[in-house]
């Protein structure tokens, strides 16, 4: 198997995805692949090709719901995060999901969506605001007249819309889905190790 690139499509108003993010750097770096950083919007996925989610929010099984929480927390130690559910969710991602092309562009995607999945998910942050945004750019340094601006462009949104269409087209269906050497697909959280294993196994 040759191994060398694996494509991330994410959005982090997901918490599964939060997990991911906290290690899929440490398993690019492992393995020596390159990380190709696909921000989308799961929204959108969902509305498209999977609303079913929709459907399980509204009639949630207890039992499902109960053991699904002590997983997220079981993953949180796992990974050295701290997810606590925020009092808005689902969460409108649209503007800090376009942010991340600035970010990419700049060089400093992974502090950038460090800064937005903490912003969210251990502070409780509603990340569709102006205002939190305003925040974590200023953060980083990040001129904050340019990424507003950046953020409203037609061609940051149709990047979002495409990348968001890309991963339909391809067989995904959420967030995070991950490609190893483009047509390998992985869905979730926890398959990162099942990457980890496959790739240890057929070097």
């Amino acid at each position: 198997m040759s191994n060398n690139k694996l494509e991330f499509f994410y959005d982090c108003s997901s918490p599964w995805t939060y997990l991911a993010f906290s290690e899929i750097e440490n398993l690019t770096t492992r393995h020596k692949l390159d990380l190709i950083w696909k921000p989308i919007l799961v929204g959108g996925v969902f509305n498209a090709v999977n609303p079913s989610v929709y459907a399980t929010r509204a009639n949630p099984v207890k039992e499902k719901s109960k053991y699904s929480n002590k997983d997220l927390q079981d993953w949180c130690k796992v990974r050295g995060i701290v997810i606590n559910w925020p009092k808005v969710f689902p969460v409108n991602s649209v503007k800090a999901m376009r942010g991340a092309f600035y970010a990419i562009e700049k060089g400093s995607i992974s502090e950038y969506s460090s800064k937005v999945f903490y912003s969210y998910w251990t502070e409780g942050k509603d990340i569709s605001q102006p205002a939190i945004l305003s925040e974590i750019i200023n953060s980083l340094n990040i001129n904050e007249e340019e990424f507003f601006s950046y953020i409203e462009e037609e061609t940051t949104k149709q990047a979002l819309k495409l990348n968001t269409q890309e991963l339909m087209d391809r067989g995904g269906f959420g967030s995070p889905t991950i490609y190893l050497n483009e047509t390998d697909m992985f869905f979730g959280n926890d398959r990162l190790q099942l990457i980890d294993e496959l790739i240890n196994i057929n070097p």
